[in-house]
């Protein structure tokens, strides 16, 4: 059971927003264990689940004021106990996400670290004298502007990578680390699978505090400093350690870069399991040559210990129907792009939200608007002279907010999601579970037999790459174990297109037809945007 992740599907659930079991408008463990046959329906074998902990919330959980309880809008321990107990009946795993970089700035710890100089906990965090009356660096924000905040009470900066009220630990104090592997072991002891560990590769800073440089090209601050430091991957090989003491625990990386050479350097052997791939999952476009080159090039670059993950959503990015449609094809797209994700080589991670096409949400009125990130966008744009206007549409690309709109369950007033208005926006659409389940032609379906397919054959889930190419726009590869071979061939042209295949092949799922006659296919003409799964004659055996 040690490597069941590397046949398994993963799910994640953006606590707030999947469904509201009390009533008070905001996604909790209630509702969440209550949609638990739905997921074990839908055949997730990993729940993800965003923050929980207690937290003011400014980057909506984030931030963690308590690491040992549950944020009451979520519910009580017990409903986190009896969740994890429902799912483990249903064999779905909990990997639940913690964030060891920084604590909120509503933290004790902090608290304490900002009382005095003096405090025992004051080298918990990073705390710098000001350099020439100013910051002690130029370091920026990943959210934009200083990442260094002054305090009036004890006369010296502290360090924040995110929001100001995100502030980081001093992982260099042995103190610090004792206490976050204390966390780690204590949910581990409840019973959670296993981690996501958030913006792991942020955990420490270049000691002597140098300035990053400036891209002379974009005149934008180069993160070479505060991010990818020597000693980190020695933090993780002990938090990989301490986590796979435990049985049948997976451990998965947000590593903050596009840069698979980055990437690969966190994962594998003594190290996470996997990390996201987001030199894959976060193009902003539709670019077959870029996704496949991406493709290759994990394949080329990792090692036998080393597997990729496949994402293309997130609580953190614009959902993938949304960000890759081609006008009159949104659908045809999203399962395309689905058909790769659950048959490529790799670990797949879908979004709640995506098997049934939900759209992005847009930010009309900036009152509105929940995420820190895109009010922090929406301020800087007032502040470089923007209009508001404007300013509303910097908020909308650069906040998160777009992906985080509540599941859409049902057509009620507010999607079968809460009996009353919920935390965020709703859209204006009626893209349901309900409209979709008894559907052989929706999203939802098209997602539930793929997945199947994948559990039903091996090679799906671990299978080599016998072929990987590319030809006019046309993606096939073949993916074999001693058992089977399939091919799957991915038309990412708007015109349809003619293949021929070098054996007899039976069709097994086409993502544009219902049905496909099932018998020896040496040729067939391929649809704008279709996918389609074949397998060899010789069959499973």
């Amino acid at each position: 059971m040690g490597n069941w992740w590397k046949k398994a599907v993963f799910y994640e659930i953006y606590m707030p927003s999947f469904c509201d079991g009390n009533g008070d408008g905001i996604g909790d463990f209630i509702g969440i264990t209550s949609k638990l046959d739905y997921l074990s329906n839908l055949g997730i074998d990993g729940i993800w689940l965003t923050p929980f902990y207690q937290s003011p919330k400014v980057d909506n959980g984030y931030d963690i004021s308590d690491y040992y309880s549950v944020d009451p809008d979520y519910g009580t321990m017990g409903d986190f106990e009896n969740f994890l107990k429902e799912a483990h009946a249903r064999n779905i795993k909990v990997i639940v996400d913690i964030v060891l970089n920084h604590t909120s700035s509503d933290h004790q710890w902090f608290q304490e670290s900002k009382s005095s100089i003096d405090h025992p906990k004051r080298d918990w965090y990073i705390w710098k004298d000001p350099v020439d009356g100013k910051e002690p660096n130029n370091w920026e924000s990943f959210m934009g502007g200083s990442a260094w905040k002054w305090d009036e009470a004890t006369g010296q900066y502290y360090y924040h990578g995110f929001a100001e009220q995100q502030v980081d630990l001093n992982w260099t104090n042995p103190e610090v680390k004792k206490a976050m592997f204390d966390v780690m072991k204590f949910w581990l002891d409840k019973g959670v699978d296993g981690f996501r560990l958030d913006v792991i590769n942020h955990l420490k800073v270049k000691d002597h505090y140098p300035n990053n440089p400036i891209d002379p090209n974009t005149n934008k601050q180069l993160h070479v400093n505060d991010k990818d430091q020597d000693g980190i991957l020695d933090v993780i090989r002990e938090i990989s350690t301490l986590v796979h003491s435990y049985p049948d625990t997976f451990l998965v990386g947000e590593v903050g870069s596009e840069d698979l050479t980055v990437l690969k350097e966190y994962c594998g052997t003594n190290k996470m399991d996997v990390v996201f791939q987001f030199n894959l999952g976060s193009i902003s476009t539709l670019d077959v040559n870029h996704i496949y080159q991406q493709l290759v090039d994990m394949e080329r670059e990792y090692r036998d210990d080393q597997t990729p993950t496949l994402f293309f959503g997130s609580h953190d990015m614009s959902r993938f129907i949304s960000r890759f449609a081609i006008p009159g094809y949104e659908e045809e797209v999203a399962k395309l792009m689905v058909t790769l994700m659950l048959t490529a080589k790799g670990v797949p991670f879908i979004y709640y939200g995506d098997e049934i096409g939900m759209r992005d949400l847009i930010i009309e009125d900036i009152s509105k608007m929940k995420d820190v990130q895109g009010v922090i966008a929406y301020q800087l744009a007032l502040q470089a002279g923007k209009e508001e206007n404007e300013a509303l549409v910097e908020a909308n690309q650069h906040g998160r907010d777009s992906s985080r709109s509540p599941m859409q369950w049902a057509s009620t007033n507010y999607f079968g999601f809460s009996e009353v208005e919920p935390w965020i926006s709703l859209p204006d659409n009626d893209i349901t579970v309900e409209n979709q389940l008894d559907n052989a032609e929706s999203m939802l379906t098209f997602y539930q037999k793929v997945i199947k397919l994948r559990k039903a054959i091996p090679a799906l889930a671990i299978g080599r790459y016998e072929t990987l190419q590319l030809d006019n726009k046309v993606m096939m590869y073949k993916r074999t174990d001693e058992h089977s071979t399939i091919i799957v061939y991915l038309n990412f042209n708007r015109d349809c297109t003619t293949i021929s295949l070098d054996a007899a092949c039976n069709v097994l799922l086409s993502s544009r037809r219902v049905s496909v006659v099932n018998n020896q296919v040496l040729e067939i003409e391929l649809l704008p945007y279709e996918a389609i799964i074949f397998e060899e004659k010789r069959g499973r055996e």
